[in-house]
């Protein structure tokens, strides 16, 4: 089940309970907590399962037309069931909803970590488009993949 969550402390929990078990991807702590603190104030959106939250994704504007899928993550054991694709459908919803157009998502790009690559097959499968490579961004040992998708 998937649900919009709106308490910033219920918010900051459920964040850190899954970013902390996705070491994998969220191993740096400066960034794990930015994620975290900045997940107050976002468009929070969680699946539960029997339960217990195991996933989430927040969102966050980034222009007058156009929403960042900013962080998202499911616990390892639910990935491949489903929840991450119902948690970007509900969030595309939720965007269309209030007005956005485009909704865009940064990852590492494709070719530089194997985990990273079922990441962009992932976004890739929800329909996001490449729209460019910054390096800038991450440094050039994690070029930053820009996808985006109109809503």
């Amino acid at each position: 089940m998937i649900e919009q969550i709106r308490n910033a402390d219920q918010k900051r929990a459920i964040a850190r309970n899954i970013l902390e078990a996705l070491h994998d991807w969220f191993e740096v702590d400066e960034s794990r907590e930015q994620y975290i603190r900045e997940s107050a104030d976002q468009i929070f959106l969680a699946a539960k399962e029997q339960d217990a939250y195991v996933g989430f994704l927040c969102l966050k504007q980034t222009g007058n037309a156009t929403v960042e899928l900013a962080v998202m993550g499911v616990l390892k054991e639910y990935h491949r069931c489903g929840l991450g694709r119902k948690l970007v459908q509900e969030a595309q919803r939720i965007a269309k909803d209030a007005g956005f157009s485009f909704m865009q998502v940064k990852t590492v790009r494709m070719g530089v970590y194997e985990d990273y690559d079922r990441t962009n097959l992932f976004y890739i499968s929800c329909g996001f488009k490449e729209l460019e490579v910054i390096e800038a961004i991450w440094g050039a040992e994690n070029p930053c993949q820009i996808y985006i998708q109109s809503l």
